[in-house]
């Protein structure tokens, strides 16, 4: 497979499932998708506060992510196997971060705002 096609399958992919889920977020605590946590789904609040933070941080981290499997793509002298894959796991593993954060620093453990 082609650099670029499978930068574009992976982080590309992954940065047009960021921008659907930040133009159409869950409206409702539901089990189908959105950031599901035991701690998010305690309340409507929480789980409203939890997924607008997901996707501002998924976008923005998988808009940097593509963009550097793009430049490594194209700077590559070898075949790329593992390294979209690596800026994958490490997009969603700093945006879990960073919600999980966020969520601390806002909301108690039983879920009311500090």
């Amino acid at each position: 497979m082609n650099a670029f096609t499978y930068v574009l399958t992976t982080n590309g992919l992954l940065f047009l499932i960021s921008i659907l889920f930040w133009k159409f977020p869950p409206k409702n605590i539901n089990k189908l998708y959105g950031y599901r946590t035991y701690r998010t789904m305690q309340n409507l609040d929480i789980w409203n506060f939890a997924n607008t933070t997901f996707n501002k941080n998924l976008v923005i981290y998988a808009g940097i992510s593509f963009l550097a499997g793009l430049l490594f793509a194209s700077i590559a002298q070898t075949n790329i196997s593992w390294q979209p894959m690596v800026l994958v796991m490490l997009t969603l593993v700093v945006c879990i971060l960073k919600t999980e954060k966020s969520i601390s620093e806002i909301f108690t453990d039983e879920g009311k705002r500090k």
